[in-house]
């Protein structure tokens, strides 16, 4: 079997007419939802983030990686069909494959372990492209520069990071994320990496998600109003 995995990004949006559904019909609702996420762990693996108040665009980002793009396809579809996915709308969507960087042979812990270990508080996720400029440059140019960002990253080891190659199957060129506990040193890293060179060569890195990790259920309850 390959190495590649497909990661996929997806943030889904809560139709407000659903508080007003009755007691009962929410909590079946929450149920239903909930048992679908349980049939989806069983096929590939998945963390919730409340992204509730947070993003105009959506209040629950599902963080996903299997082995097939099938899996993906149809545990989503699962989910949507069940309970409160009936009043979840899809708005941001992303998919990738994890794949071995051509600028670092032998990645670190820090560096494409976001489904592993512990989970921390934050996730950061957004899409990435790069200038035309940036691939037709020569290849050892490009090493130098990516040399100087990465020596950034590894000054905070507080801050893991996926990359996921979108290359041909999806609207943007890589899905980046961050995980972390403390966003004030995440916020100085990225601060930091906009001084370096590898900056002149971003076409786009927006929108940017941030995601609170907590489970399911309680999330669903902060959507329902009735706490987690």
């Amino acid at each position: 079997m390959s190495d590649e995995r497909v990661v996929h990004a997806w943030l889904l949006r809560l139709d407000p007419a659903w508080r007003r559904r009755s007691d009962e019909e929410r909590r079946s609702d929450l149920d239903a939802f909930c048992a679908a996420a349980v049939r989806a762990e069983k096929r590939l693996m998945q963390h919730a983030y409340s992204t509730i108040g947070l993003r105009a665009e959506g209040d629950l980002l599902l963080w996903r990686m299997a082995e097939s793009i099938e899996m993906v396809e149809e545990t989503a579809a699962d989910l949507l069909a069940s309970g409160i996915g009936q009043w979840l709308m899809p708005a941001i969507s992303m998919i990738g494959l994890t794949r071995p960087s051509q600028y670092v042979k032998r990645p670190t812990t820090q560096e494409q372990s976001l489904f592993s270990g512990d989970r921390s508080k934050y996730l950061v996720v957004y899409p990435f492209t790069k200038s035309v400029e940036w691939y037709l440059s020569p290849a050892e140019e490009r090493q130098a520069v990516m040399r100087g960002h990465m020596k950034v990253g590894h000054t905070y080891p507080q801050v893991r990071q996926l990359l996921a190659y979108s290359f041909g199957l999806d609207d943007q060129e890589f899905i980046v994320a961050y995980e972390t506990d403390e966003l004030v040193a995440f916020q100085d890293l990225v601060r930091e990496l906009r001084e370096t060179e590898s900056r002149r060569s971003t076409v786009r890195d927006t929108p940017i998600i941030t995601g609170i990790h907590r489970p399911l259920g309680e999330i669903l309850g902060l959507l329902s109003g009735t706490g987690g």
